[in-house]
């Protein structure tokens, strides 16, 4: 695999993973068909914009290759209209389980964010700057899902979920340290850490230190 194709690859499954998560979330705050469709749109493109613009590209790419918000639309359109068939004939199997599948689509789109804004660093830099690769990658990462959280008005998961953000930024790192070995590698090694560290902080409960009961304290 190449590395156009590698790009191409986790963008498309970060847009397809991010915009089922936003969907998801737009409808259980009972969100229209729009809401559902720009919460979705924005989770899958929100951190691509905000990475183009640190770097300086003006228009983001969002704006001037649209096939990844007609890829989110499509994802965000499907999704309402299953729910909606699901609770017209009373199907309540499929969507049983959302909390796994918004973890999972979630962990995936986290991955393969944060690796294309590796890649994406790579690109606009000349000379090796592995804080930028890691900066912008994570914040790549992670950009989409603050912005659908605060749209959605609750706590941005990067705050309050076992090791969210810090599994972006390893990510990054593993990706950014080993671009110069194999780009291609490094991206699939990079999102496979994600997925790794998110899997496993799920599984054991792994969480940031965090001040519990701050009231106790005079902290109101």
């Amino acid at each position: 695999m190449d590395l156009d194709t590698g790009i191409f690859v986790f963008e498309i499954l970060g847009v397809i993973a991010f915009a089922f998560s936003g969907a998801i979330l737009a409808i259980r705050k009972c969100m229209d068909l729009l809401g559902v469709i720009v919460l979705a749109v924005t989770t899958a493109v929100g951190g691509g914009i905000i990475r183009d613009v640190i770097l300086g590209t003006n228009p983001p790419m969002a704006f001037t290759s649209p096939e990844q918000t007609a890829i989110a639309c499509l994802v965000a359109v499907v999704i309402f209209c299953a729910v909606a068939y699901c609770q017209k004939k009373g199907i309540d199997s499929l969507f049983h389980k959302l909390d796994l599948y918004m973890t999972i689509f979630d962990a995936v789109g986290l991955a393969a964010f944060t690796v294309t804004g590796v890649s994406v660093a790579h690109g606009s830099s000349d000379g090796y700057n592995l804080f930028l690769y890691v900066f912008v990658g994570t914040l790549t990462g992670v950009g989409g899902g603050v912005l659908r959280d605060v749209m959605a008005g609750v706590m941005p998961s990067i705050f309050v979920r076992h090791v969210y953000a810090l599994a972006s930024v390893l990510g990054a790192a593993v990706c950014s340290l080993l671009w110069q070995v194999n780009s291609a590698l490094a991206m699939v090694l990079g999102a496979g850490v994600v997925v790794l560290i998110r899997a496993l902080a799920i599984h054991y409960h792994w969480k940031l230190p965090r001040i519990k009961n701050p009231d106790k304290v005079g902290i109101k």
